[in-house]
């Protein structure tokens, strides 16, 4: 029987791995704050407001990705896969205002030179699309960059620091940092920079915007924390599948050293 070939078996799962962290990292844009989901609960009486977008409920996959990629491949590549993110945020920002800009069939507004609006005072599904993709991303990229690196950075400082263990802490203590660094500023540039949050004008500003802020941080600690199991479980065959024992990672110098 031959030998199991390592490089192509990481190969496939960096593929893997990066490709989920970066399809959902696009629809999660291109969703962003098109809908608001009213996850409120009570508790002994209590209303607790939970109000999320849409485009937050894949999110805390791309840090799981992260983590996987971190702990198996290290932070290099954990790094370039950010910022491959980041061209990608590019690449979407594009193709919409391509999409906007090239002629179509929609009736234009004489005066404005934007499509006309419908019976009900609305825009074609494209351009509503469009600008609030574009309020989102704006938002989301600066957001992006401050939480990933923070991500990936905090993950190895607790990984040098027990030397290797308790996967579940780094996992876990990265992503409560970097999760409030992103929510934080992704409802405060959503709100002053685009004016896109369903706000109340008849109630205080800051009370809904610390609603918004803690509703979507405490959704993404709870999947954090939930996704912590199928982490293990995905390390616990990833690590014999990727031929890595121990602490190992599936660095660049690491696949030279197998070979020679």
């Amino acid at each position: 029987m031959s030998a199991p070939n390592y490089e192509k078996r990481r190969q496939r799962v960096f593929l893997v791995l990066s490709g989920i962290f970066l399809g959902t990292l696009a629809l999660l844009n291109v969703l962003g704050i098109s809908r608001f989901v009213d996850l409120s609960f009570d508790v002994f009486g209590l209303r607790i407001p939970m109000v999320v977008a849409v485009g937050v409920l894949p999110y805390p996959v791309t840090f799981l990705c992260t983590d996987l990629i971190s702990e198996l491949f290290g932070e290099k590549k954990a790094r370039d896969m950010v910022w491959v993110g980041l061209l990608l945020n590019v690449w979407v920002i594009f193709l919409l205002w391509l999409g906007g800009v090239v002629p179509g069939f929609e009736t234009l507004d004489p005066s404005t030179g934007k499509p006309a609006l419908d019976e009900a005072g609305r825009m074609p599904v494209f351009y509503e699309i469009r600008e609030l993709a574009f309020g989102a991303v704006a938002a989301s990229m600066l957001a992006y960059l401050a939480a990933q690196f923070c991500d990936v950075r905090l993950f190895h400082f607790w990984k040098r620091l027990t030397a290797g263990r308790h996967f579940w802490l780094r996992n876990n203590a990265s992503t409560m940092v970097s999760q409030i660094v992103d929510t934080t500023a992704v409802i405060l540039i959503t709100h002053f920079y685009a004016s896109a949050l369903p706000i109340n004008e008849g109630e205080a500003l800051w009370p809904q915007l610390i609603v918004f802020i803690l509703s979507g941080y405490v959704f993404k600690l709870v999947v954090a924390a939930a996704d912590t199991g199928p982490a293990y479980l995905a390390l616990r065959y990833l690590r014999p599948y990727l031929g890595l024992h121990g602490t190992e990672e599936a660095t660049d110098d690491h696949l030279e050293g197998r070979a020679a």
